[in-house]
């Protein structure tokens, strides 16, 4: 059985809503599944799981949220090199800009992205919860 951390920050519930479904759609394909908001998630944690979905909203300009989110994941980089990840998030403005600058980092950063990212507009809409229980599926 593979491990599973969802680890995601949300300011207005959306992005809790996504992690919940990737968390759903983990779960439903056999993973052992764990949540964490951002402030309750370290680089020390990333070696004890198989596999792990980051969910954050676009912030400002495009941007990760920058007081809790941004220093969890720019210090969970390090690890990671070959880990199994996916992506997700909301975003009120713009098009998507954030996500596919973070996917990039993430590559960069030599991570297997296990499926394609997920973001929405607002709150997630049914074709949004299918799509976050796709991914967590993917990672299991």
């Amino acid at each position: 059985m593979s491990k599973v951390a969802v680890v995601y920050w949300s300011g207005t519930g959306n992005t809790e809503m996504m992690a919940a479904q990737v968390a759903e759609g983990a779960k439903a394909a056999g993973a052992e599944t764990e949540m964490f908001t951002a402030s309750e998630f370290s680089a020390e944690q990333m070696d004890t799981f198989d596999a792990i979905a980051f969910g954050c909203p676009s912030m400002g300009a495009e941007q990760l949220e920058e007081s809790e989110f941004e220093p969890m994941f720019t210090e969970c980089e390090a690890k990671l090199q070959g880990k199994k990840i996916a992506l997700f998030g909301s975003y009120g403005w713009g098009d998507g800009e954030w996500m596919r600058t973070w996917e990039d980092t993430c590559q960069e950063d030599g991570a297997i992205l296990a499926c394609e990212s997920v973001i929405c507009n607002e709150a997630p809409d049914e074709e949004a919860d299918a799509s976050c229980q796709a991914l967590g599926k993917a990672l299991a």
